[in-house]
C-alpha cells in the first residue's frame, strides 16, 4: 500500500507539469524493490483555497504524503524518500530556485488492522 498523495497550491499549474512530478514520483516507486506495483496510488489535487506563509501572491506549494503498510524498516523507507524527494526536487527545480516556494515529503505507516481493501489489481498483476 504506498499512496502518494500530492496537494499543491493551485497556482502552481501554470508553472509546473505536475504530471511530470507524479510521473518522476511513479518512477521512483515502481524502480525499488520496496513497493509493489499492483499498490502504487498516485494522486495529486490542488488546494482550492490556501493560504501559504505570508500570503505573499507569488508562493506555491507541494506536499506529499506517502502511506505505506507496515512492515518496512526505517532505514529502506528514509532510502526511499530521499530517492522520491530528490526526483521531484529536479522536477521542481524552476519554483526551488525562487524564495516563495516550499516542498515537503512525510511517510506514514498505516497500522494494517486500521486498513481495509479490496484490490482486485493485486490479482491481475501478479499473473503477469
Amino acid at each position: 500500500m504506498p499512496h502518494l498523495h500530492i496537494e499543491y497550491s493551485p497556482h502552481l499549474e501554470q508553472r509546473v507539469d505536475v504530471r511530470e512530478v507524479c510521473l518522476a514520483a511513479h518512477r521512483v516507486m515502481t524502480g525499488c524493490d520496496l513497493f509493489p506495483l499492483a499498490g502504487i496510488r498516485i494522486r495529486a489535487f490542488a488546494a482550492e483555497h490556501c493560504i501559504v506563509a505570508d500570503d505573499h501572491p507569488d508562493n506555491d506549494f507541494l506536499a506529499m504524503t506517502l502511506s505505506v503498510g507496515s512492515g518496512r524498516t526505517q532505514a529502506d523507507l528514509k532510502a526511499a524518500g530521499d530517492r522520491l524527494f530528490a526526483a521531484v526536487q529536479s522536477v521542481l527545480a524552476t519554483p526551488l530556485s525562487t524564495p516563495h516556494f516550499a516542498l515537503s515529503l512525510e511517510i506514514r505507516e498505516i497500522d494494517a488492522a486500521l486498513s481495509w481493501k479490496d484490490t482486485p489489481i493485486h490479482s491481475r498483476l501478479s499473473k503477469q
